[in-house]
């Protein structure tokens, strides 16, 4: 979970390029089976969830066997596929974290973008029969699906129901905006209910990029980056600058607590020291395992004096890329078609949602897991599903497609520590962090170009 504050690897900014030797083709199945390679990044209980999906789809094919082999977390598997690329060596399929679409997409003909490969093997995907803002972090900005959506979740609310009754809060209304929030936090601090009333993980993630996109707010220019290489930050405008001050002033007045970056709030509502808490969607499975208190799912809460209805959170997690290789044949193309169709059943991505506690990718995936009262029963679980699914796909909506944004995150996480540490305005942190995240970009661009 530490991919968001990695830098991708600075040879993945550039196209990919092959060195002209031949792919290995000398493990082929004796039974003159069609055999994909697929690359993973997932550990434990997810990778067992991989390797039973390879196993449903090896078994439902009498002329196609896939291989899933673990590469290493995030940022090394897209080290290894960007290394293994340029012997000729790329796997068929690999996993590709959010955060590395710009790179994967800067790569050229060294992967088969999705539209592609229908195209050439007639195996339609349909962008359509996905959740809109899942479809839409992956596709082109004309809407043809770049890559396959696969493990995905977004950012909720997290509460801590006891810590409300005991402040006088109703546990079963969390608060919906931020004034509702707050009101909420200076409760739990009054009573003492728990000792920290409000929290975040992944701040910029979270509180910037989500917040951006619930408000219908631009975080670059060029539709966030969809739009050309020559993107600028505009995350510095009044709306964004006037969130970043509520969380200084929270913290000021004890009601917000910095825990850090990444997953470092994490523990802090798993163990019921906070109140409120903001994380990945994918945490419930944390909190069914190991919380002690009774504890809540909510949407993100949202400012009605910025817009009177909230639009759709993005996406984390990652997607599944086509990869290319000298001597790859129209069979073996054919074959990783076939398997991005079975992934796509609605049947499967209802399974695969179910197990691992990220969202159905898939409309029909969802319907499924609703017509199976699968919701009944994991009270919540359909939050992050209708938070990405409502409203209007936006440009501003969608996701981002920035180069090196790893690095930009990183920036600006930096510009707010120094802001919470009263070295700074929030005014001043933002300006701060476009400034040098736009250098970022510009290099980017140059790398690319050339």
């Amino acid at each position: 979970m530490k991919r968001r504050s990695l830098l991708v690897t600075p040879f993945a900014l550039a196209p990919l390029a092959w060195t002209g030797r031949s792919a290995q083709a000398d493990d082929k199945p004796a039974d003159g089976r069609t055999k994909i390679v697929w690359w993973h990044a997932m550990t434990a209980a997810m990778a067992d969830e991989v390797n039973r999906i390879a196993s449903g789809f090896n078994a439902s094919r009498n002329d196609i066997v896939i291989e899933a082999v673990y590469k290493g977390g995030y940022p090394e598997t897209l080290t290894a596929t960007i290394a293994a690329s340029r012997a000729g060596q790329a796997p068929h399929v690999v996993q590709v974290f959010e955060v590395g679409t710009g790179t994967m997409l800067a790569a050229g003909k060294a992967v088969k973008q999705v539209w592609e490969l229908a195209g050439e093997t007639g195996a339609a995907v349909d962008p359509k029969a996905f959740i809109p803002a899942v479809a839409g972090y992956y596709s082109l900005p004309d809407g043809r699906l770049a890559s396959m959506p696969f493990n995905s979740s977004t950012a909720v609310m997290w509460y801590n129901k006891d810590a409300f009754r005991k402040a006088g809060l109703d546990p079963d209304h969390p608060p919906a905006t931020w004034q509702a929030v707050r009101t909420a936090a200076d409760a739990i601090k009054a009573k003492n209910a728990a000792s920290i009333p409000m929290t975040t993980s992944w701040p910029t993630w979270i509180q910037l990029e989500q917040y951006s996109a619930l408000h219908d707010l631009p975080f670059a220019s060029k539709e966030n980056g969809f739009g050309g290489l020559d993107a600028q930050l505009v995350f510095n405008n009044k709306a964004q600058v006037k969130h970043i001050q509520r969380l200084l002033d929270m913290a000021k007045d004890g009601t917000f607590k910095y825990s850090g970056r990444d997953t470092a709030g994490d523990p802090l509502i798993v163990s019921g020291e906070a109140a409120i808490s903001f994380g990945s969607s994918s945490m419930r499975g944390n909190l069914v395992k190991s919380a002690r208190h009774q504890w809540g799912e909510a949407f993100l809460p949202y400012d009605p004096d910025i817009i009177a209805k909230p639009e759709n959170a993005i996406i984390g997690g990652a997607s599944l890329w086509v990869m290319t290789a000298p001597g790859r044949t129209p069979a073996e193309y054919k074959a990783v078609a076939a398997f991005l169709q079975y992934l796509a059943k609605p049947e499967n991505d209802a399974l695969w949602a179910k197990n691992t506690g990220y969202v159905p990718v898939t409309l029909g995936g969802y319907q499924v897991l609703k017509q199976q009262r699968y919701y009944d029963q994991a009270v919540g679980a359909d939050i992050p599903v209708e938070q990405l699914a409502r409203g209007t796909l936006t440009p501003n909506t969608r996701g981002l497609r920035l180069g090196r944004l790893p690095e930009i995150r990183n920036i600006i996480q930096e510009e707010l520590e120094k802001a919470l540490q009263g070295g700074q305005t929030a005014q001043q942190a933002m300006d701060n962090a476009v400034a040098r995240s736009d250098k970022v970009l510009k290099d980017f661009a140059r790398t690319v170009k050339t």
